[in-house]
């Protein structure tokens, strides 16, 4: 049957219709608030960068957020909206003072439509705007505008108060994170030296800016002190560790660009000529930036970003008429790096050394990594190892949020879970056995076995995380003591390998339930004793319990319902005081004393725990 397409199929849709009906276009993506990157996150910083712009164009020193439950309010001490567009740059696209480069000159937002985003997908959305002793008031209602109060007299400072509660027709049951909310209003700090953001009774400051970040974001001691170099619309923040990998956190404007972008790819290659030119040895790129740990952050006129969500920067210029934002970088790193690495002869011998030993450890691997790939093509060819999926997390070039990989071990297991996956987004990778301990173990040791050689290329992460193949790198294995220490061996295997694996949030634990609960009308999946006893309690009459020790023992059937909408993922994550080094040692190292002391006492409370 042919559609009718007609002057009656053509439709034009008003400014909020538009956004909930293509939210993606505005905020990315919904969510729950389980992801950092969920647009509920979003709402909370479109409003947040109105109140920050205000902060760089010289007003407000304070900024006070309350989260309760659902509500967010954001209360700046700004200029205030004037009072006369307080509904126009809540209601109407492409307004704000933001076109006026006079203004706003390098602003955040540009479009003048993220607030109104937040208002279209909000079930409550309150503006309020105080300005030298008059306030104004508006209030809607998913865009829609439920009162328009006329001004009044206000004792209160400038500024915008802005209250909404994300609509849940839309988000469905949310829950704001406080560890994601707390990382986003700390990179406002990082980025605003001065500035001071309210949250829970607890301030956010930052005194040294990007340095701070660094310091925040490492696990352990840099191996020289964090270089510091600033220059009016740049600041960089640079030093390397121990770990593999590179590490990168990226602003334009106070924004957080996640993806990156030209800025990103321009402070790379400058930074290899720089130090290139400075030893005067044309040392490899991966030599230099392996265990590098850097911030950027630069300021640009009307920046161009690749979406609405402004994660990664397309501007190829500084400002209309400024040099291209290669240039700008390259010119301010082979100045003020090589300045520095001459003053300080002390940093410039242990970045050195830390190159050599990189070029080392390459050229010691070199030899055996050739031979590894053909090993992993060949394989791929036949490999029952891996089942794939259709669909990958980098598309066209586009990420795949739903995209994942099962790690299991065993045919039971992976039998169970390639039976009862969904073939376009999830893919399955059947470990043989425990996988190596490959704790203290240099990186040789990847392309060496086989088992992780082919794991990394299914996931191919063998340079960086721009290739990875799935969103979630899912590890799921039977919940007994032999799932539990393999578990522990591949979580060694990527935090010594591919931290940024984790510090990106790609890593999670499949959650599958210990116990079944049925009687002839229902079943009910258990994850804990306490589930299990208010399921026997709800059915009944000695209901079946069955314990469930391997993921082989549950029934393709029954594992569909564990790996599709209602899947449990408990993510890794690795704090902000976490010495990643220590971790390891402690529970992968050699049997020390402490460990065991640790295991006995644990046994102990698990003893009390059931005899009580």
């Amino acid at each position: 049957m042919t559609a009718n397409y007609s002057e009656d199929t053509i439709r034009t849709l008003d400014w909020k219709e538009h956004i909930r009906k293509r939210p993606g276009m505005y905020i990315g993506k919904l969510g729950d608030g389980s992801s950092p990157d969920d647009g509920i996150y979003v709402l909370l910083k479109e409003v947040l960068d109105n109140s920050i712009d205000e902060y760089m164009m010289g007003f407000g020193k304070t900024i006070e957020i309350d989260i309760n439950e659902d509500q967010v309010s954001i209360r700046d001490f700004g200029r205030g909206i004037p009072l006369g567009k307080v509904l126009d740059v809540a209601a109407k696209m492409n307004t704000g003072a933001k076109y006026d480069s006079k203004v706003f000159k390098k602003s955040v937002g540009l479009n003048g439509v993220g607030i109104k985003a937040v208002n279209a997908l909000s079930s409550s959305f309150i503006i309020q705007s105080h300005r030298e002793g008059k306030a104004k008031l508006v209030d809607f209602c998913r865009g829609d505008l439920l009162s328009d109060d006329p001004e009044t007299n206000s004792d209160q400072k400038n500024g915008t108060v802005i209250t909404f509660v994300p609509d849940e027709t839309m988000f469905g049951k949310f829950r704001f994170n406080d560890e994601y909310v707390e990382a986003m209003l700390r990179n406002y700090t990082y980025l605003n030296t001065g500035l001071t953001i309210v949250y829970k009774d607890q301030k956010f400051i930052s005194k040294n800016g990007l340095v701070d970040l660094l310091q925040e974001n490492m696990s352990g001691e840099g191996l020289y002190p964090i270089m510091h170099l600033k220059n009016g619309d740049i600041e960089v923040a640079i030093t390397h560790g121990s770990q593999y990998g590179e590490a990168y956190y990226s602003f334009v404007n106070g924004q957080y660009t996640t993806q990156g972008g030209t800025h990103l790819i321009a402070f790379r290659e400058a930074l290899v000529k720089t130090i290139r030119d400075f030893y005067k040895k044309d040392y490899d790129p991966s030599d230099i930036r392996t265990s590098i740990i850097a911030a950027v952050s630069i300021k640009v006129e009307e920046p161009v970003f690749e979406s609405q969500t402004k994660t990664k920067l397309g501007s190829k210029d500084i400002g209309p008429n400024g040099p291209s934002v290669r240039n700008f970088i390259m010119n301010f790193l082979t100045t003020k790096l090589d300045d520095h690495l001459h003053k300080n002869h002390e940093t410039a011998n242990l970045l050195l050394k830390k190159i050599q030993d990189n070029e080392k450890e390459r050229k010691a691997i070199s030899g055996i990594k050739k031979l590894a790939r053909e090993r992993a093509k060949k394989s791929n060819l036949h490999n029952k190892k891996l089942r794939d999926c259709k669909v990958h997390y980098n598309t066209n070039n586009e990420k795949k949020d739903d995209t994942c990989i099962f790690i299991t071990e065993g045919d039971s297991a992976s039998g169970s879970i390639t039976t009862s996956r969904d073939v376009s987004t999830q893919a399955v990778f059947s470990l043989r056995g425990k996988p190596l301990n490959s704790y203290g173990l240099t990186k040789k040791v990847v392309y060496e076995n086989e088992e992780f050689n082919l794991l990394q290329a299914a996931l191919n992460i063998e340079e960086d995380l721009d290739g990875l193949r799935y969103k979630k790198v899912v590890i799921a294995t039977d919940a007994d003591v032999d799932g539990m220490h393999i578990r522990l061996l591949l979580l060694t295997f990527f935090l010594q390998f591919f931290p940024n694996l984790v510090r990106n949030k790609h890593l999670f634990i499949l959650q599958t339930p210990l116990f079944r609960v049925r009687n002839k009308k229902e079943a009910i999946y258990c994850y804990s004793e306490e589930e299990k006893n208010k399921a026997v309690g709800k059915l009944g009459q000695n209901p079946e319990i069955t314990r469930f020790k391997g993921l082989g023992e549950i029934s393709p059937g029954e594992f569909k319902h564990f790996i599709g909408p209602e899947i449990r993922l408990e993510p890794v994550k690795l704090k902000r005081d976490d010495d990643l080094q220590e971790i390891l040692t402690f529970y992968m190292g050699k049997n020390t004393p402490d460990r065991q002391d640790f295991i006995i006492e644990r046994l102990r409370v698990e003893d009390d725990v059931i005899a009580s």
